[in-house]
C-alpha cells in the first residue's frame, strides 16, 4: 500500500496511491479511517507525504560513508535531529542558502512510524513503523565543519525532502538506493550495507525519545556524497519505493 498527502482544492488530505488513482481517506493513516472518492494521480500534487513532530536522522551508518568520511564505524547509532521546517515536498525546490558556499545531496531511506514507540525491542520495531519513503538529507557540508554540530548544517527550511508516498509493504534490509544529480549516478548502494539495520536504529531511538506516529527517522547515506549547484536536478530512487526529485534554486 502507498500512502500519499495530496493537496485537494485548499486542503491537504490523505490517500492511497496506486499506479494511476489516488483513493482520499477520511483521517490520518495511523487512525481508523474510510474510502472516500477516487482522484487522479497524474492531476494530484503530491505533498510530503506525513507530518512529522521530529526528523531523527542517524550519521555516519554505512560503510562506505564512513569510510569517505575517514570516520571508524560508531558502536551506537550517531544521532541529530531536523526541524519539521526542514519537510520538503516531491517535485519542490530546494532553496540555496546564501550563508553556505558547499550544498550536498544525501540520499536516504526514510522511516516513517505508525504507532507511538517507547523502548521497543528490534523484534517488535516492524510493528510500530508505517512503511518507508525516500528522502534527501540536504546538508551546507562547509558549516557542518566551521560549526563541529549539524543543526545549523542540516535544519534550514525544506532541507528535508521526502517521498513520492510511504510504501507499507516494502522489506528495507536489503534494497538498491540510488541518487542521481541532473542524470548522472553519483551514490550507488544497497541498505544492506549499513552499519545499524532500520530495526536497531528505532530501538535505539525510541530508548532515548518517543516515537509518535507520522515521526520521520533518516537511516543514513551511502558513499558518493556531493556537492549541488543552483539549476541542478538531484534525484533519490530506492527499489520498491519510487523516485524523489528536487530541482535547487
Amino acid at each position: 500500500m502507498r500512502v500519499v498527502r495530496v493537496l485537494n482544492g485548499e486542503d491537504a488530505r490523505y490517500g492511497l496511491a496506486d499506479d494511476c488513482t489516488v483513493t482520499l481517506i477520511s483521517d490520518e493513516p495511523f487512525a481508523a479511517w474510510e474510502r472516500e472518492e477516487d482522484v487522479s494521480l497524474s492531476q494530484a500534487k503530491l505533498l510530503a507525504p506525513v507530518v512529522p513532530t521530529k526528523i531523527v536522522c542517524v550519521g555516519i551508518n554505512y560503510r562506505t560513508h564512513a569510510a569517505e568520511m575517514g570516520h571508524k564505524l560508531p558502536k551506537d547509532p550517531v544521532i541529530f535531529l531536523k526541524p519539521s521546517t526542514a519537510v520538503n515536498c516531491p517535485g519542490c525546490d530546494i532553496q540555496y542558502p546564501p550563508s553556505t558556499s558547499r550544498l550536498d545531496y544525501e540520499g536516504e531511506l526514510a522511516i516513517v512510524m505508525g504507532r507511538r514507540a517507547r523502548h521497543v525491542e528490534p523484534k517488535e520495531a516492524a510493528h510500530h513503523i508505517l512503511g518507508y519513503t525516500c528522502a534527501n538529507d540536504v546538508t551546507a557540508r562547509d558549516l557542518q565543519a566551521i560549526d563541529g554540530q549539524w543543526t545549523r548544517a542540516k535544519g534550514f527550511d525544506g532541507f528535508c525532502p521526502l517521498g513520492p508516498w510511504v510504501d507499507t509493504d516494502v522489506d528495507p534490509m536489503d534494497l538498491h538506493i540510488e541518487t542521481l544529480l541532473n542524470g548522472q549516478v553519483v551514490q550507488d548502494a544497497r541498505t544492506s550495507d549499513m552499519v545499524f539495520d532500520p530495526y536497531r536504529v528505532v530501538s535505539f531511538v525510541s530508548g532515548i525519545m518517543t516515537l509518535l506516529p507520522g515521526d520521520v527517522i533518516l537511516t543514513g547515506t551511502p558513499g558518493g556524497i556531493g556537492p549541488m549547484d543552483p539549476g541542478d536536478t538531484v534525484e533519490v530512487r530506492i527499489e520498491g519505493i519510487g523516485s524523489l526529485t528536487n530541482r535547487v534554486v
